[in-house]
């Protein structure tokens, strides 16, 4: 289970929006759905997942309609607020959304299509273990509206999948693959390199799997250790080492290379796609700062700069549901120096960069310093626009501290 929710104000009982929000109808809006269910947890995960021994009441078979009991709550008060918009990105994530029976994925899509609308050429994307993906499964998801599968292959070495707890059969990850081609799906495939004795040749053969996949999409993330997790305790006790830095930094050059040579381009210091209409619109929204809702335990929402999150554990959202209560725990609003700090860190991240104008005035300078130590592109900065290099991606935290610390402003 994650850590612990934000401290914010109490959320209104009734969901209902404050007065005084202005949203713009011409903001783009999404929708995240999520599926709270694994069968094993794994070592490194900290997001808000529980297998069915700590469910302590909650049923998967009643979490359709509990769901979409929140998705009527969502219509009925942004239809109040005047702020009903069709849905340009679905994105169901988790835990693992395909251990529920697929027609429940369906309903669940539906329930919001109906709700809200669903823009032509949407993008719907459903994360998937590759134990639970046949073809029958892909095509009832296509079927539903579903046009996107992401699939969690996180490495072709069975000791590292060892070592992050992953259970999956990596025979698995070909068939779901070809599942969903033949459900006329796109298809995604998420890799992690940096695992406790993973080696550089280990990630390179995780790599050429994964480009022998032939995706439309990959992405790459450096194992991160989340306090409270069952690898933050192995490693505290000394029974695998730390990861190191060094070596995943050679981990994703190397990953950014072998993509750029198999026709891949980044557009997210961790995303790569064949063509920019491969990449996840959902994922970009979030980037962006766009509208979403989060439906499901533990699920954050934003919308006009408002932001709130879901009570944590699925027998308590059921509950609030069943009383046809929300389920929100807690709401902020930051300030405008909060979210210009954030959209630094976010926008930063991505390809397109974010505008120099929009940088801490006092902070515009340092761009030229950056520059000068190969973290951010010349020709876009004279165009007015920051974008990381190559060096840059692997020190983007550094570089959000550089152009937003407070001394420069």
């Amino acid at each position: 289970m994650a850590g612990p929710l934000p401290i914010g104000d109490p959320a209104p009982v009734d969901g209902r929006l404050p007065a005084d929000l202005t949203i713009d109808p011409q903001t783009p809006f999404s929708a995240y759905l999520h599926v709270p269910f694994c069968r094993v947890r794994c070592g490194y995960c900290d997001f808000n997942t529980y297998t069915s021994s700590e469910l302590r009441g909650a049923k998967q078979e009643d979490y359709a309609s509990t769901l979409i009991a929140e998705i009527d709550l969502a219509r009925r008060v942004l239809a109040e607020a005047g702020a009903l918009r069709p849905m340009d990105t679905v994105f169901f994530g988790g835990g693992t959304p395909t251990l529920l029976p697929p027609g429940d994925l369906a309903r669940m899509l539906t329930a919001a299509t109906d709700a809200f609308g669903l823009r032509d050429g949407a993008e719907v994307t459903v994360e998937a273990n590759p134990d639970t993906v046949t073809p029958q499964v892909a095509r009832t998801l296509a079927d539903a509206g579903v046009t996107r599968l992401s699939i969690g292959m996180q490495s072709a070495v069975p000791h590292v999948l060892t070592a992050l707890d992953r259970t999956h059969e990596p025979s698995n990850v070909r068939t779901a693959v070809d599942a969903a081609r033949g459900a006329g799906l796109a298809v995604s495939v998420d890799l992690i390199y940096g695992a406790p004795g993973e080696s550089l040749e280990d990630w390179e053969r995780s790599l050429d799997a994964a480009l022998g996949l032939d995706p439309d999409h990959i992405s790459a993330y450096a194992l991160i250790i989340e306090d409270g997790t069952k690898l933050a305790r192995q490693i505290r006790r000394g029974e695998v080492p730390t990861p190191d830095d060094d070596l995943q930094a050679d981990m994703y050059e190397l990953a950014d290379r072998r993509l750029a040579d198999a026709g891949f381009d980044w557009y997210e210091v961790s995303n790569w796609s064949r063509t920019p209409d491969q990449r996840s619109r959902h994922n970009l929204a979030y980037w962006r700062g766009t509208d979403w809702w989060g439906f499901g335990p533990g699920a954050h929402s934003h919308v006009a700069g408002l932001r709130w999150w879901n009570v944590k554990h699925p027998a308590a959202y059921a509950q609030r549901l069943a009383a046809s209560e929300s389920p929100a725990a807690g709401t902020e609003r930051p300030d405008d120096e909060s979210r210009m700090l954030e959209r630094v860190l976010l926008l930063s991240r991505i390809r397109e960069g974010i505008a120099i104008a929009e940088l801490p005035e006092g902070n515009r300078s340092r761009v030229a310093g950056l520059i000068a130590d190969g973290l951010v592109e010349a020709a876009p900065a004279l165009r007015g626009r920051v974008q990381l290099t190559l060096r840059g991606r692997l020190l983007a935290d550094a570089v959000v501290r550089e152009l937003t610390d407070e001394s420069g402003r």
